[in-house]
């Protein structure tokens, strides 16, 4: 019996490393977007948070609510701020860019709720 050429190793798998690689990759980078994007997102709504309370303070106390929420909320955000009753809600929506240019936009939101404080705006009748 000749010895084998490389002992121990079977000689039906060369280059099944590369075609499991080149299947793999794809998913692999997929998933890494999708990590990335879903990070993006928590820091967006976090954002969306910060600016949602901000507004919603500064709407209570009889300032510009509107302008405290967008100085403080991500790009591209949109600040509404209504009065009801004796409270003030302020909501911040923001867009998440992916980080391909194909895929839809995702839109995160907060809101914050205050109660209006003495001497702030009357509540509407």
């Amino acid at each position: 019996m000749p010895p084998a050429a490389h002992p121990g190793r079977a000689t039906g798998d060369r280059g099944s490393f590369t075609a499991e690689l080149a299947a793999g990759l794809p998913a692999l980078v997929l998933l890494l977007f999708a990590g990335l994007t879903a990070v993006d997102a928590v820091g967006t709504k976090a954002g969306c948070l910060h600016a949602a309370r901000e507004a919603a303070l500064a709407a209570s106390r009889g300032g510009a609510g509107t302008d405290a929420g967008t100085r403080a909320a991500p790009d591209g955000a949109v600040v509404t701020v209504e009065v009801r009753g004796d409270q003030v809600t302020a909501t911040v929506r923001a867009p998440v860019r992916a980080l391909t240019t194909r895929l839809p936009r995702i839109t995160v939101s907060a809101s914050a709720v205050a109660a209006l404080e003495p001497g702030g705006p009357e509540p509407p009748p």
